[in-house]
């Protein structure tokens, strides 16, 4: 039976862009703008107690009353932050996404999802909302899942922004969409 990595673990490493762009932020204040503009999407998205916990870190506040309120994964990213500005070696490694691996899966559930399964839908949203507060590619592409799931493919279009890994995940992306198109 395969080993999964603990919830902790799973947090961190889905969010491990995110966590580098606030601690790096942090380290270099010319690129707060660009965060400022990733927690406005994040705030978006439903994240408003998550991005309010960060605005309190950028302008200086470390103590555990910011994480009043927040859940349990956002409770884990402000922990993991506040440990990469204090030891950036503590962050979590970035993994770059195999668009290889993750195409054939999410395929499957955009395919369900635009045939009218709920419970596809759901989850594609949920997983749409966590690449959008990801940020970067993951973001650009959890923001365009409803165009997908609406048939929208083309690849100019929906690939508008990304750069070069994120076209390859959503060029695999489509591949599998077509496999799955009814000949």
């Amino acid at each position: 039976m395969a080993q999964f990595p603990d919830a902790v673990e799973q947090v961190l490493r889905l969010h491990a862009q995110f966590i580098h762009a606030v601690v790096s932020a942090l380290r270099d204040r010319a690129q707060l703008p660009e965060l400022q503009e990733q927690l406005r999407a994040a705030e978006q998205a439903g994240w408003s107690k998550l991005a309010a916990a960060i605005r309190h870190i950028i302008d200086g506040r470390r103590g555990e009353d910011i994480k009043l309120g927040l859940d349990e994964e956002d409770r884990i990213l402000v922990d993991a932050i506040l440990r990469g500005i204090n030891n950036p070696a503590t962050l979590p490694p970035i993994q770059q996404p195999d668009g290889a691996a993750a195409a054939p899966g999410l395929a499957a559930m955009i395919q369900a999802a635009g045939s009218g399964d709920v419970k596809a839908f759901s989850a594609l949203a949920n997983m749409a909302e966590q690449m959008v507060r990801a940020g970067g590619d993951m973001a650009r592409l959890g923001g365009i899942m409803r165009r997908l799931v609406d048939g929208e493919r083309d690849p100019d279009k929906l690939g508008k922004g990304m750069g070069p890994l994120g076209k390859e995940l959503l060029f695999n992306l489509l591949d599998e969409l077509a496999k799955l198109r009814p000949h």
